[in-house]
């Protein structure tokens, strides 16, 4: 059975990414991208659909937890450590930066006594649908099935068994004895046998150098490095594409419908992905993020799409996968995504605001990323009154969403500053009237002056967390009335008990708003929006006793899923989710930078 989703670490090799347990279980790998087929499944049914765990030997039903576990410093290398009757044990996980075949490396050292191990190795192909061919090539062990070919390589025997390959062996103290598993396509000649000691070394080495370009120092560093390490781990180091989780189906709400697939780059997530970067010194991982853009909407912004494939690709049917019961038998288990169909027009805002601030941090220019952004602009200027499916992606009916239009506004205002910089020519008059003709259309039609507030559409009287992001936006000033009414409305009526945000009613007038059976938790991104504008307006102590309680739900390696189940007191949502760490990251910058923190 898998684990709550905060049991998981994460590995990876910035092309996919591996989930590790505290039993010691990788329980979900996607060979050889973010968006391949799992070769582990087990995450989202039982261990038929792929597992492997490798630990202490035990003899009960349940494999025991690791007594403690970390991150080797500001690295992606796992350490999990089991005190046992015999003695201590430990396993460090890791996948090498790429330089040929995928691997994912597990390295059992003994601590102390002699402990007695096992490695459980069950490869199921095409998420956990496909038993592989499994066989012995010279003193290695293969798993074929399809194009596919999973090799693993150790020093310690082998065997079969119930369609699973194990290892029995005791480690002495100083004792260390690997495992590696490489991808490599079936057709091929077999990928080099690997080097784990030098991998390791190599690995911690990639890391402790690109966490050493962090230009944050604050009281919060440990977080945003840690959130920062993730977000690097999510890029799609070939193409710079972002995706905004390395799963899918984590449900939203355990036991429902709301199970998605995020392993894709949407424009929204990646956009202000890149921007935190920017703002912490990470200026070549914007670089190949723009260059990313410019390929994937190539010469046709009028069809951009709200999210791509890691390498650009526009096609993302959805399809269900009827032979996973899904984690915690949350069903329907999903591939692909069919809200990349979809027309957000806040979008538009998200990707100007990111080509504005690489412009206003002194990224090289492309003058290509120029010409787009007043193509995006000329697009939005003839439907920016249209509706749309806005930011949380609704799956009923269109509606004139409140944040869609001021994120269009966003875009029309940033270009307007680029066309003033002189940087490039536009019609900056026109672009200026309709500035302010959007300003004004959302501030008529989306704002309740009965209750001080602005709502989530045009029309309604419900509110939104997306609105949050008025004054960090720019929309408004902090100190503004209306933005003050709206910030204390979404803490009254979209606040739980705990004090974290929901992104919009799920009962009430406007109950179905997003065509969807079922509830949800505590959107994290939202309660720290939330935490931001407080500090904005002020309310520093208060944005600060905020952050921290959000900082505690971290688990225990500072990672967190998309939402906080507040009666289930546990995370749910896909994980590690990129739209999480990124807030984590501003919230801590702007309470650094007003000095509101404890000691």
């Amino acid at each position: 059975m898998a684990g709550r989703i905060e049991d998981y670490a994460l590995i990876g090799d910035m092309q996919t990414a591996a989930l590790v347990c505290k039993d010691g279980t990788v329980d979900w790998l996607c060979l050889p991208r973010f968006d391949s087929h799992a070769v582990f499944a087990g995450l989202l049914g039982t261990e038929e659909h792929g597992f492997w765990r490798l630990g202490p030997a035990h003899a009960g039903s349940e494999p025991p937890v690791a007594d403690r576990r970390r991150y080797r410093g500001d690295s992606l290398v796992l350490e999990s450590e089991w005190d046992t009757p015999r003695g201590t044990v430990r396993v460090i996980d890791f996948m090498p930066p790429r330089d040929g075949a995928p691997q994912l490396v597990r390295i059992v050292e003994g601590v102390s006594g002699r402990v007695p191990v096992r490695s459980s190795l069950r490869m199921r192909f095409s998420y956990g649908w496909v038993v592989p061919w499994v066989h012995r090539v010279d003193s290695r062990t293969v798993a074929v099935a399809g194009p596919d070919s999973v090799w693993l390589d150790t020093e310690v025997d082998t065997f079969g068994k119930d369609l699973t390959t194990y290892s029995d062996f005791t480690v002495a103290p100083g004792e260390r004895i690997a495992f590696t598993i490489s991808w490599q396509p079936s057709h091929k000649e077999p990928p080099a046998l690997p080097e784990p000691e030098g991998a390791l070394e190599a690995t911690e080495a990639f890391w402790r150098e690109w966490v050493e370009h962090c230009t944050y120092h604050g009281p919060y560093r440990d977080a945003v490095v840690r959130s920062l390490i993730t977000l690097k781990a999510l890029t799609y180091a070939p193409t710079g594409g972002i995706v905004a989780a390395p799963t899918t189906s984590l449900p939203e709400d355990i036991g429902g419908v709301r199970n998605w697939d995020y392993r894709f780059t949407w424009l929204r997530d990646a956009a202000i992905t890149l921007s935190s970067l920017l703002r912490t010194g990470y200026r070549e991982e914007a670089r190949a993020w723009r260059e990313w853009l410019l390929r994937a909407v190539a010469g046709d912004p009028e069809n951009l799409q709200i999210m791509y494939g890691i390498a650009g690709e526009r096609e993302l049917s959805e399809a269900e996968l009827t032979w996973l019961p899904g984690y915690e038998n949350s069903q329907p288990v999903r591939v692909g995504n069919g809200a990349a169909g979809q027309l957000q027009l806040d979008v538009y805002g998200e990707v100007t605001e990111a080509l504005h601030l690489a412009h206003m941090t002194g990224l090289a220019r492309n003058d290509y990323a120029s010409v787009l952004q007043l193509k995006l602009i000329r697009y939005l200027e003839e439907h920016w009154d249209e509706p749309d499916e806005g930011i949380w992606e609704v799956r009923g009916p269109r509606r004139h969403f409140v944040h869609s239009k001021v994120m269009a506004w966003v875009a029309v205002d940033r270009t307007v500053k680029l066309i003033e910089s002189g940087d490039v020519d536009g019609p900056l008059d026109r672009w200026r009237d309709l500035r302010d003709e959007i300003h004004r259309d959302v501030c008529e039609k989306g704002y309740d002056a009965e209750r001080n507030t602005f709502t989530q559409s045009y029309g309604s009287k419900e509110l939104d967390a997306s609105l949050l992001l008025i004054p960090q936006m720019g929309f408004l000033p902090p100190d503004d009335k209306r933005v003050i009414g709206t910030i204390e409305a979404i803490q009254r009526e979209l606040s739980t008990s705990d004090g974290f945000v929901m992104r919009y009613p799920t009962a009430g007038e406007d109950a179905g708003v997003d065509g969807l059976e079922g509830d949800e938790g505590a959107f994290l991104a939202c309660s720290f929006w939330l935490a931001d504008d407080l500090a904005m307006i002020g309310r520093v102590d208060e944005a600060r006793r905020l952050f921290e309680k959000l900082l505690a739900l971290r688990n225990d390696l500072g990672l967190l899923a998309e939402e906080w189940d507040a009666h289930l007191q546990r995370q749910v949502g896909n994980f590690p989710q990129a739209f999480s760490h990124v807030p984590l990251i501003d919230t801590a910058l702007r309470l650094t930078a007003s000095g509101a923190y404890g000691g």
